[in-house]
Protein backbone atom coordinates (compact mmCIF):
# COMPACT_ATOMS: atom_id res chain seq x y z
CA UNK A 1 0.00 0.00 0.00
CA UNK A 2 0.99 3.19 -1.09
CA UNK A 3 0.79 6.48 1.82
CA UNK A 4 2.55 9.20 3.61
CA UNK A 5 1.79 8.99 7.17
CA UNK A 6 2.20 12.57 9.05
CA UNK A 7 3.56 12.77 12.86
CA UNK A 8 4.52 15.39 15.04
CA UNK A 9 1.56 17.99 15.48
CA UNK A 10 0.01 18.81 18.98
CA UNK A 11 -0.87 21.96 20.77
CA UNK A 12 1.78 24.27 21.52
CA UNK A 13 2.06 27.75 23.09
CA UNK A 14 2.99 30.93 20.59
CA UNK A 15 6.93 31.11 20.10
CA UNK A 16 7.55 26.84 20.25
CA UNK A 17 8.37 24.52 18.10
CA UNK A 18 7.84 21.63 16.62
CA UNK A 19 8.49 19.14 14.01
CA UNK A 20 6.62 17.08 11.67
CA UNK A 21 7.64 14.52 10.34
CA UNK A 22 6.25 12.69 6.84
CA UNK A 23 6.91 9.06 6.15
CA UNK A 24 6.76 7.37 3.15
CA UNK A 25 5.74 3.33 2.37
CA UNK A 26 5.24 1.36 -0.41
CA UNK A 27 7.38 3.85 -2.38
CA UNK A 28 10.70 5.47 -2.20
CA UNK A 29 11.06 9.16 -2.47
CA UNK A 30 13.90 9.47 -4.13
CA UNK A 31 11.81 10.14 -7.11
CA UNK A 32 9.94 12.71 -5.39
CA UNK A 33 10.16 16.24 -4.29
CA UNK A 34 7.80 16.83 -1.49
CA UNK A 35 5.52 19.24 -0.61
CA UNK A 36 4.18 20.78 2.99
CA UNK A 37 0.15 22.13 2.74
CA UNK A 38 -1.63 23.60 5.28
CA UNK A 39 -5.51 24.27 5.66
CA UNK A 40 -7.26 26.25 8.66
CA UNK A 41 -10.57 26.14 9.18
CA UNK A 42 -12.69 28.18 6.71
CA UNK A 43 -9.16 29.00 4.91
CA UNK A 44 -7.98 27.84 1.33
CA UNK A 45 -5.25 24.82 1.35
CA UNK A 46 -1.72 26.87 0.93
CA UNK A 47 1.57 25.42 0.41
CA UNK A 48 4.25 26.43 3.10
CA UNK A 49 7.12 24.28 1.88
CA UNK A 50 8.54 22.25 -0.65
CA UNK A 51 11.79 20.52 -1.75
CA UNK A 52 13.25 18.50 -4.67
CA UNK A 53 14.04 15.41 -4.74
CA UNK A 54 17.37 15.56 -4.14
CA UNK A 55 16.94 17.09 -1.05
CA UNK A 56 17.93 20.66 -1.91
CA UNK A 57 16.18 23.60 -3.62
CA UNK A 58 13.97 24.68 -0.50
CA UNK A 59 11.03 26.78 -0.88
CA UNK A 60 9.12 28.69 1.43
CA UNK A 61 5.72 30.72 1.85
CA UNK A 62 6.14 34.11 2.76
CA UNK A 63 4.61 33.41 5.93
CA UNK A 64 7.17 31.18 7.33
CA UNK A 65 10.16 31.93 5.55
CA UNK A 66 12.79 32.51 8.48
CA UNK A 67 10.90 29.80 11.04
CA UNK A 68 10.54 26.78 9.50
CA UNK A 69 12.89 24.09 7.64
CA UNK A 70 11.99 21.63 5.54
CA UNK A 71 14.48 18.36 5.15
CA UNK A 72 14.52 15.32 2.75
CA UNK A 73 16.34 12.34 4.57
CA UNK A 74 15.94 9.77 1.57
CA UNK A 75 17.71 7.23 3.66
CA UNK A 76 15.00 6.98 5.98
CA UNK A 77 12.27 7.76 3.50
CA UNK A 78 10.91 10.62 5.61
CA UNK A 79 10.38 14.59 4.82
CA UNK A 80 10.54 16.79 8.28
CA UNK A 81 9.33 20.26 8.97
CA UNK A 82 10.70 22.03 11.61
CA UNK A 83 9.10 24.70 12.71
CA UNK A 84 10.04 27.29 14.90
CA UNK A 85 8.59 30.69 17.06
CA UNK A 86 4.98 29.79 16.01
CA UNK A 87 2.36 31.91 15.78
CA UNK A 88 -1.43 31.06 16.41
CA UNK A 89 -2.10 31.80 12.34
CA UNK A 90 0.31 28.95 11.97
CA UNK A 91 -3.06 26.72 13.48
CA UNK A 92 -3.74 24.17 10.59
CA UNK A 93 -3.74 20.62 9.58
CA UNK A 94 -0.70 19.87 7.89
CA UNK A 95 -0.40 17.81 4.97
CA UNK A 96 2.50 16.32 3.40
CA UNK A 97 2.50 15.38 -0.97
CA UNK A 98 4.68 14.01 -2.86
CA UNK A 99 4.86 14.52 -6.81
CA UNK A 100 7.21 12.55 -8.76
CA UNK A 101 9.94 14.86 -10.57
CA UNK A 102 11.86 13.86 -13.38
CA UNK A 103 14.26 17.08 -12.63
CA UNK A 104 16.23 16.60 -8.99
CA UNK A 105 16.52 20.46 -8.43
CA UNK A 106 13.01 21.65 -8.13
CA UNK A 107 9.95 21.31 -6.82
CA UNK A 108 7.16 19.93 -8.54
CA UNK A 109 3.26 21.45 -8.85
CA UNK A 110 1.73 18.40 -9.04
CA UNK A 111 1.84 15.99 -6.83
CA UNK A 112 0.74 11.98 -7.14
CA UNK A 113 0.35 11.29 -3.07
CA UNK A 114 -1.00 12.82 -0.20
CA UNK A 115 -1.12 11.95 3.95
CA UNK A 116 -3.94 12.04 6.01
CA UNK A 117 -2.63 15.41 7.56
CA UNK A 118 -1.81 15.91 11.14
CA UNK A 119 -3.11 19.06 13.71
CA UNK A 120 -1.13 21.84 14.64
CA UNK A 121 -2.85 24.28 17.35
CA UNK A 122 -0.37 27.19 18.43
CA UNK A 123 -2.61 28.66 21.72
CA UNK A 124 -1.52 30.31 24.89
Amino acid sequence: QLQLVESGGGLVQPGGSLRLSCAASGFTLDYYAIGWFRQAPGKERERVSCISRSGGWPNYADSVKGRFTISKDNAKNTVYLQMNNLKPEDTAVYYCAAGFSLIATICTTTYDYWGQGTQVTVSS
